[in-house]
């Protein structure tokens, strides 16, 4: 190495600057992030940033999981319980492909995530090399934002851009496509990495307008029957104890949508019930006496309103949302206020008055089926001879006094397990609310369980969601994981089912299920876990389950058709009811 000159009798070696390879910037950007955990699948096109995560295996934690989509899903339980992107990383090809489904699931659910999938070479890009695949063009529809790194200079910028629009205004997915030739290659600078704080064309409003905020007040103030819709945005802002002190301040009846689930202590005396398809019947009766709905951080899904032209006609609306997208989209805001729910709240609460609307909440406790002995709720009869889907949730809710997180699958067992499980403690309740997706549970229940490894977190899932991802049971063995995972076993599809019952003459096309011994699959994957058949043994089942030191399977055999109904009046007939 040549030496400069610097005066006659003095001379001194340059100091050499080691450049990294974009691999290593990119271990380097997760760990300037704060990154811990990674679930992830290795391949051909990411090998190279897996050989450079070798070398970090001290700060970030990789969790193989056994099928891509099992990474998606897992890193949204992740992220769903820490508040923060969940991170996945995968190769190209069908190894991006795969994680799609996670990544739709994740965009209309509002979860954070930083995509990490490995591409070809810049040279062959187009080429139809092998296991390539147009990944960029494939998710644009359902991202926040992606981009394909091709240089690894480019590094360092791209992923403090990935996780600030991951993680800022409404929360949503973003994918990085990099190129294998940008994992390989040295940067031609040093690496600095400076976290992202704004963007020129990508300016998320948290703070509302005061104009906004002064008109909802005033609606709030005039109003007789004011009704709070609590939606998923009150959990992703952390306003759940602003929404406490704003309920009891006004004493405004507060519901909820399936993902506002758990903003609220189902004991609150505010708190009336479930919003929607197959919520709770009053809080869906009532919404049509309401004259005031303010509605925070949901956004009015057709699960919720039914036919949107027909719904809370007659109520002055105040929509609060962070995505001015969702202004006006669905329902028609009579004092829109766009703004991160905390904030919104927190303006709000100096200029809403002291009131009492006991008179008004009674109208929702004469649906209670707690409270009002003329309400049945045939689920929990014990009728059958069969033990009945919510009988299992009821019993599970009072042996963990609702402190569990519960994460549920999709279907029959999704509705009865919100319906019956009473919430004590906030960000409880991890589900695919938009999307609908089949597989969720498991894979999801686990990324929950590394997030918050001192609470108990029960799956539940259906027997046709569970064989959808139940690969992931090594996943969950391998890491000593100590989720507990309950499959609600009715040898149906049987949200399906219940539809064509209903709306098809009983025609029942392909819902029936023969199904494997799931215990038997659980025990190959070293998991422990039992059948439970007769209703006489479920307490204990579940006392056995819940005493685990470690993963557990329980298996209940449930009523072969079973169907999910608002809680009704009795006397009243499901024709009497109209479905949101």
């Amino acid at each position: 190495m040549e030496t400069v000159s610097v005066l006659p009798e003095l001379t001194i070696e340059p100091t050499e600057i080691k450049l990294m390879s974009g691999s290593e910037a990119l271990m380097r950007s997760l760990v300037a992030e704060k990154v811990d955990t990674i679930f992830g699948y290795p391949g051909g096109a990411i090998m190279p940033v897996y050989d450079a995560l070798y070398d970090f295996q001290d700060q970030i934690n990789h969790i193989l999981v056994r099928h891509e989509q099992g990474a998606g899903h897992a890193a949204q339980g992740y992220a769903r319980m820490q508040g923060r992107a969940g991170v996945c990383l995968v190769t190209s090809g069908p190894g991006a492909t795969n994680l799609v489904t996670a990544i739709a699931d994740a965009l209309i659910d509002s979860t954070p995530l930083v995509c990490i999938v490995g591409q070809v070479g810049k040279k062959l890009l187009g080429t139809d090399a092998f296991q390539e695949a147009d990944v960029m063009g494939v998710t644009m529809p359902i991202t926040k934002w992606n981009y394909q790194i091709t240089s690894a200079d480019e590094v360092p910028e791209i992923m403090a851009k990935a996780f600030y629009i991951a993680q800022s205004g409404r929360p949503g997915p973003v994918l990085i496509d990099m190129t294998k030739s940008a994992q390989l290659e040295l940067m031609t600078q040093p690496f600095v990495y400076e976290r992202c704080q704004t963007i020129i064309s990508y300016r998320p409003r948290l703070t509302p307008k005061q104009d906004q905020v002064e008109a909802a007040a005033k609606l709030i103030n005039e109003a007789k029957r004011p009704y709070i819709f609590a939606g998923h945005g009150v959990q992703l802002a952390k306003a759940e104890e602003e929404l406490l002190a704003f309920a009891e301040k006004t004493g405004i009846p507060v519901a909820t949508t399936l993902l506002g689930q758990s903003t609220i202590p189902t004991n609150h005396p505010n708190y009336v019930g479930w919003l929607g398809m197959h919520g709770n019947y009053g809080p869906n009766v009532l919404t049509d006496q309401a004259d005031v709905i303010i509605a925070i951080g949901m956004r009015f899904d057709d699960r919720v309103t039914g036919d949107a032209s027909k719904y809370i006609r007659q109520a002055k609306v105040i929509h609060v949302e962070i995505d001015p997208a969702e202004i006006d989209k669905i329902i028609k805001a009579h004092a829109p206020i766009v703004g991160d729910a905390r904030e919104v709240l927190k303006a709000l609460l100096p200029l809403v008055k002291e009131n009492d609307h006991t008179v008004w909440r009674n109208e929702f406790r004469k649906y209670d089926v707690i409270e009002n002995e003329n309400i049945t709720a045939p689920e929990l009869s014990g009728d059958t001879e069969k033990i009945k889907m919510a009988e299992v949730i009821d019993l599970l809710s009072r042996k963990t006094n609702g402190n569990a997180v519960l994460v549920t699958d999709v279907g029959q067992h999704q509705m009865m397990a919100s319906r019956y499980y009473q919430f004590r403690q906030k960000n409880s309740l991890v589900t695919s609310g938009g999307m609908g997706t089949m597989g969720f549970a498991l894979p999801a229940a686990f990324g929950a369980q590394v997030a918050a490894p001192d609470r108990q977190v029960v799956a539940i899932i259906g027997d046709g969601c569970f064989q959808m991802t139940l690969q992931e049971l090594g996943t969950i063995v391998q890491n000593e994981q100590p989720v507990k995972a309950i499959i609600l076993n009715n040898n149906f599809l049987g949200m399906v089912r219940q539809w064509q019952q209903l709306f098809h003459s009983r025609r029942y096309s392909f819902v029936e299920l023969q199904n494997p011994d799931f215990v038997t699959i659980a025990k190959g994957f070293g998991m422990a876990g039992h059948t439970c058949n007769e209703r006489e043994t479920l307490s204990d089942s579940l006392d056995q389950m819940l005493a685990f030191d470690g993963p557990y399977l329980l298996e209940v055999i449930v009523e072969k058709e079973e169907n999910v109904f608002p809680m009704v009046p009795a006397g009243a007939s499901v024709s009497q009811i109209r479905l949101k």
